[in-house]
């Protein structure tokens, strides 16, 4: 009886050390970082076995970033989330505190494992002579941009927008005829970043798609990159898409460890590379200096610069009754 309670005891243990091998973490992301996670992914797991001898396994989930922000909200597990633009982690502060309101404190560059900007991709030979920003309001030039509504992709380019009028001289009220200009060149407005390079890409819609730089890089480098050509405008916005466990579910699900440990990886050396081949500049000295030829110099300004915070940017511009649906008004 004693021996058939220690077998029983023994393999209980063994169900435990299994179920605990075989951890499977949600990282919920923005749209145009599938290909990026797809490979972090595979280097974390492999390391992290490495080093621990635990088997974990990462599943992604894609879209517009700020609509998956409200699927986090509204009750999709995510242990970790890598968002493009700080407002949709603060909304899951503000909505069940699934995260603290400290959350930019907890890892380095206020959780900003990398930086990116808003850059521009055209047709081969650029035959509408597209060159900076003002380009963009010219009568007859299609402009493919995602919806800023859904789509941090589409905030940053209407706020790099904005600020490159400012940055002019401009006052508000000029800054806002700017964008108007501009959207009214824009004949769709995709959910998603990924959506808007579609759109241009494989519909053949528009003169020119404004979007992140990597995923401009991913288009110019990749198949069908001779219909293409990148443009950097004059001056732009920087991004510094940030990243977050969310601690009511690794507390919950009892991951907290294995989460951690994903998104430090993205600070380490080996992630750093990673984020590097994927056309994102790295934090990391070392290896942004070894892709620096990669990496086209661009002066930029920050949210912060412009607009104060990203707070106030998000109730003054995208807010119900902003500067964009003022803008917008006469599409609808």
């Amino acid at each position: 009886m004693a021996a058939s309670k220690k077998a029983l005891v023994a393999a209980l243990g063994l169900m435990a050390g299994l179920a605990h091998a075989d951890t499977t973490l949600l990282n919920v992301s923005y749209d145009v970082t599938r290909e990026l996670y797809k490979d972090i992914d595979a280097a974390f797991v492999a390391d992290y076995k490495k080093k621990s001898g635990e088997t974990i396994s990462i599943r992604q989930s894609h879209g517009a970033s700020s609509a998956q922000a409200l699927s986090v909200t509204q009750g999709l597990q995510a242990d970790v989330v890598t968002m493009n633009q700080p407002n949709d982690i603060d909304l899951l502060a503000e909505r069940g505190q699934l995260v603290p309101a400290n959350w930019r404190t907890r890892l380095p560059n206020n959780s900003a494992p990398y930086t990116t900007t808003m850059v521009f991709l055209v047709r081969q030979g650029n035959p509408k002579n597209i060159k900076d920003w003002s380009d963009l309001a010219r009568p007859g030039v299609q402009v493919v941009i995602a919806n800023p509504k859904t789509s941090g992709n589409g905030r940053y380019t209407y706020l790099a927008a904005w600020g490159y009028k400012k940055q002019q001289g401009a006052t508000d009220a000029q800054a806002q005829d700017f964008e108007k200009a501009i959207f009214k060149n824009v004949p769709v407005l995709d959910t998603g970043g990924r959506g808007a390079t579609t759109t241009f890409t494989q519909r053949g819609i528009g003169d020119v798609l404004v979007t992140f730089e990597n995923e401009v890089a991913l288009i110019d480098t990749g198949v069908g990159a001779k219909d293409f050509d990148a443009v950097y405008p004059s001056m732009s916005l920087l991004a510094e898409p940030p990243v977050t466990i969310v601690d009511k579910v690794v507390d919950k699900r009892g991951t907290r460890k294995e989460a951690q440990a994903y998104l430090d990886y993205l600070y380490s050396p080996a992630g750093q590379e990673i984020i590097a081949q994927h056309h994102l500049r790295p934090r990391n000295a070392e290896v942004l200096a070894k892709h620096a030829s990669e990496f086209k110099p661009l002066k930029t300004f920050t949210v912060e610069q412009i607009f104060g915070s990203w707070q106030k940017a998000q109730q003054t511009h995208f807010a119900d009754g902003g500067t964009f649906d003022q803008v917008v008004v006469d599409k609808r």
